[in-house]
């Protein structure tokens, strides 16, 4: 009998190897770090723009619902997985933001992708501006429409493209941008939109509990919400402290949502906790609209006292207070420096930035004390790596 050579085994991933030398290479390595449940670093890091996420309400909010419901949902929303506590959330949302009806899905990204894809077809042109969440993008490339990208916060150039197709078209941005905290030219999307016969569709993760009358959002700000032409998307991971995201709309959009979004068919239902949270934090929120103006006031401080040092930062529109860093390892050595000082902050460097300028991201939270803001400034400050500064 022959012998049989055995081959010698190939290592089938060894590019990755190469990739994460690469990144290596460009200071682009990014590695878990566990949080522990309680920490002594002053956190603006998080997305708690309110600091809901363990306040007492929220808190019991989850404990009464798992307990009530069960730790999970146990099914998608079309089979097991909506219990009463989704559809009063979901009553209660579009109530709050203004909209005729809500849907509720797992998670802010799940509601863009189900928002774009169900809005969209291949005979769609999907406008989308270049500083749009990920989530935004990935739903563009699942929806097979054609897809135009055009310049950040252009409501012209958004415009003549739009007056360009012959079909179907949708207008989306987000409302507030995540890298610089920049507000979008809402009144002038929803003018051209109008004007085109186009649907607009705003992700205001980053606007809700911040912006509008008690936190009510960018759209309500804006004189938008419950428009005929338009949908907002947002989460419940942010200013509600919890987790989820939700699409609001007109009541045949989110029955269309209900019947064609495959991120809301073929996912499990949002879990019993989370949703008792977010509602906890709703009304926590419709008690106390005094924690929206507080946390745009945060911001400002902050913005203030960083830039009069000499540090390039974005004027925030909302509870995002962007800082630039003169390249991605000084920003990564910055945001550990200030961990060490017992200060956390975020750093987001390529490809989350899409102009490839590095930044510490700071979160204004509500509930910062003036010692705290003291604190996080100095912080900053001192260890602001070189050329960070004007000075």
């Amino acid at each position: 009998m022959p012998h049989q050579h055995t081959p010698a085994p190939v290592d089938v991933f060894s590019w990755i190897d190469e990739a994460e030398r690469a990144r290596e290479d460009a200071g682009l390595v990014r590695t878990l770090r566990p949080r522990p449940a309680s920490s002594p670093l002053l956190d603006l890091a998080s997305n708690d723009y309110l600091g809901l996420s363990r306040h007492p309400e929220t808190v019991r909010g989850a404990r009464e619902a798992a307990e009530r419901w069960g730790a999970g949902a146990t099914g998608s929303r079309l089979v097991t997985g909506t219990t009463e506590l989704h559809a009063e959330l979901e009553r209660e949302l579009a109530a709050f933001c203004g909209f005729e009806a809500a849907l509720v899905l797992s998670s802010g990204y799940a509601a863009n992708l189900a928002a774009v894809t169900a809005l969209s077809d291949r005979g769609t042109l999907v406008v989308s501006d270049a500083g749009n969440h990920a989530s935004i993008v990935d739903g563009c490339r699942l929806s097979r429409a054609e897809t135009a990208v055009v310049p950040h916060s252009d409501p012209d150039t958004a415009r003549k493209t739009l007056a360009a197709h012959r079909g179907r078209a949708l207008l989306v941005t987000d409302s507030v941008f995540s890298v610089d905290g920049d507000a979008a030219p809402l009144a002038a999307h929803a003018e051209a939109c109008r004007a085109e016969g186009a649907a607009l569709l705003v992700d205001d993760a980053h606007g809700l509990g911040v912006l509008g009358e008690g936190g009510r959002g960018a759209l309500h700000a804006a004189g938008l919400a419950g428009a005929p032409g338009v949908v907002a998307t947002l989460t419940l991971s942010k200013s509600l402290g919890s987790q989820g995201g939700a699409v609001l709309g007109p009541a045949k959009v989110i029955r269309h949502l209900v019947n064609t979004a495959r991120t809301f068919i073929f996912d499990t239902g949002l879990a019993p906790a989370a949703t008792g949270a977010a509602l906890a934090a709703l009304r926590l929120l419709e008690r106390e609209p005094e924690r929206a103006d507080r946390a745009r006031a945060v911001a400002a401080e902050l913005y203030g006292r960083l830039t009069a040092s000499g540090l390039t930062a974005a004027r925030p529109d909302a509870a995002v207070v962007s800082v630039r860093a003169p390249s991605a390892a000084a920003a990564l050595r910055w945001a550990a420096d200030c961990r060490e000082a017992g200060l956390s902050v975020g750093c987001f460097r390529p490809p989350s930035v899409p102009d490839g300028i590095s930044r510490l991201r700071l979160t204004a939270r509500a509930d910062l004390t003036g010692v705290e803001i003291s604190r996080a400034v100095e912080t900053i400050l001192g260890t602001a790596p070189a050329g960070a500064t004007d000075r």
